[in-house]
């Protein structure tokens, strides 16, 4: 049986070279950080439980690479890039089998982001996962939620909706072929988060080129919602404008604008920039590989107003996802 120190060392000491900032990493009471000079420090956790968050047996190797990445995304929403995490893992028991795949998961993201593991905990207890994620941004350039302006555009990462099928279909609310649930079912499991973007848009000279952003993990209505009062703005939404993953994208037009408004677990951002950085907004997506879509506009009177491709209301009654009124 692994004590909790063996756990640690096998699965989760790395026998390498480390980040220059990173000055003391796992194996003391605290890791040290030697941020570089004139940079902020953006911090963020998330925590990841089961039954909660992802279905009891899920694959580890899957279930690794998701906690990190929802952390990472919050981290592309600033424009922040990753320096290193924190894991504090309670675990049931010390399966040799399911720490292999959970760490080999883990860290193929992390080391595709330069992201170090410098310390956490582990424990015995029921299944759950929290990260805390530290990265850097130049001061005045971080993403705020509370910096949109009338008269922005709204934008959207990539696509959305895929995740919300996958679980609608593992839910059964819906039914959907093998083939189709197959070809949803990573963007609910493995979610991209669009560090490469979110510094593209922030890491420029002068003031970045977007003004408020976040990342989409609980539903867009509700998260554009957030930018919405932090702002003290409104908007207006076209739902027939939102990109829908190729999956969602063959079902009906009713679950369609559902999912893509209001699906949760995309991890895309949902971004404003003036009407003046068009051009930069998709010089910046072209340069981090990563398509973005216009999908509505600031404005100052306050509230959401969702509307059709013609510009005709919308009353879909769609709200973002609440852990606490949610079943």
């Amino acid at each position: 049986m692994l004590s909790e120190f063996d756990l640690i060392k096998r699965y989760f000491k790395r026998q390498r070279p480390g980040r220059p900032d990173v000055a003391l990493g796992i194996g003391d009471d605290c890791a040290l950080l030697a941020p570089t000079p004139g940079r902020q420090i953006a911090i963020s956790s998330d925590m990841l439980v089961e039954d909660r968050h992802f279905f009891a047996g899920a694959d580890p190797l899957m279930l690794g690479h998701k906690a990190l990445a929802v952390n990472l995304s919050d981290l592309a929403a600033m424009g922040a890039r990753p320096v290193a995490f924190t894991l504090a893992l309670s675990l049931p028991r010390a399966d040799e089998a399911w720490l292999d795949g959970f760490s080999r998961g883990l860290f193929a993201l992390a080391d595709e982001h330069g992201c170090e593991l410098i310390g956490g905990d582990t424990t015995k207890g029921p299944l759950n996962i929290c990260i805390t994620v530290f990265g850097e941004v130049a001061p005045g350039h971080a993403l705020r939620r509370a910096a949109a302006k009338p008269g922005d555009d709204i934008w959207i990462s990539g696509t959305l909706g895929d995740a919300r099928l996958a679980l609608a279909g593992c839910w059964k609310e819906v039914e959907l072929p093998p083939e189709t649930q197959e070809q949803a079912a990573p963007r609910l499991h493995m979610p991209t988060p669009r560090v490469a973007l979110g510094l593209a848009l922030a890491t420029v000279p002068g003031a970045p080129i977007a003004h408020a952003a976040l990342d989409i993990s609980d539903g867009l209505v509700g998260d554009l919602g957030h930018i919405l009062a932090a702002s003290g703005v409104g908007a207006t939404l076209d739902v027939d404008a939102l990109p829908a993953g190729p999956a969602l994208a063959r079902q009906d037009l009713a679950l369609r604008r559902r999912f893509t408004a209001a699906g949760g677990d995309d991890y895309e951002l949902c971004f404003t920039a003036p009407v003046s950085q068009r051009a930069a907004v998709l010089e910046a997506a072209a340069q981090a590989a990563t398509p973005v879509t216009r999908v509505g506009t600031i404005e100052t009177a306050p509230g959401l107003r969702l509307v059709d491709a013609h510009g005709a209301p919308l009353d879909l009654g769609l709200t973002g996802w609440d852990h606490f009124s949610a079943g």
